[in-house]
């Protein structure tokens, strides 16, 4: 039977600038510190069966990161939590560490959605934040410009039907928005796509440097609550 854990943490401040690889690499090495025995791939080139259920995009940052992973001794969870959190750096806060049942298929091929809150410093009246969210999303399409995985070429999709939800807020001298996108194998859409879409609907002319972007939740297929 698996030892298979998922360990939940934030990712802020200047840790958002971290790769993806560099996380892993950061989480492997804090597992070899706290002597945390991971469990490993058999074949000619075995690595840590260690994982992110979603990875981040650079610059972003999130409340919600989980990490998937198994080991070949069984261990407590709040063990592991407790011998992992000192090793963490400035930007990483750990929440919690769970059991996860071995027959429930990965964390990453069970992702289905993601919620975001992007953040635009622009001060606009309610009114106003009000009929641009509401003309922005009654467009019979949504298009966006996405670079092809094979070719690198840039072609225009329409990504409406990817955008679950769509909410728009003013926060002082920001708008707010919140969106739950779809987000997997099956069907993912960048928060970059719905950005550019809504900026360029907008006429709005912001630095994309200036927008910050964080991941809030994460939605499974099969029902996973965490």
């Amino acid at each position: 039977m698996a030892n298979r854990y998922v360990l939940e943490f934030s990712k802020t401040g200047y840790a958002k600038y971290t790769s993806h690889l560099d996380l892993i690499r950061l989480f492997k090495r804090a597992f070899r510190k706290s002597q945390i025995s991971l469990k490993y791939s058999q074949g000619f080139n075995p690595h840590p069966k260690i994982g992110f259920a979603q990875p981040l995009s650079l610059g972003y940052s999130s409340s919600c990161e989980l990490l998937e992973f198994e080991t070949d001794k069984t261990y407590e969870a709040e063990n592991i939590f407790n011998t992992l959190l000192p090793q963490m750096p400035q930007g990483i806060v750990l929440k919690w560490c769970k059991t996860i049942d071995s027959n429930i298929k990965s964390l990453a091929a069970a992702a289905d959605n993601a919620e975001y809150m992007v953040t635009i410093p622009l001060d606009i009246t309610v009114d106003e934040l009000y009929n641009l969210a509401k003309g922005y999303m009654e467009q019979e399409q949504i298009l966006a410009m996405k670079r092809q995985k094979k070719d690198k070429k840039m072609v225009s999709i329409d990504i409406k039907r990817m955008i679950r939800s769509f909410n728009a807020s003013k926060v002082d001298q920001n708008i707010c928005l919140t969106m739950l996108l779809d987000c997997g194998s099956m069907s993912n859409c960048s928060p970059e796509l719905v950005i550019a879409s809504f900026c360029q609907y907008g006429n709005i002319e912001i630095p994309r440097y200036m927008i910050d972007v964080e991941r809030t939740a994460l939605g499974f297929s099969n029902n996973l609550q965490f």
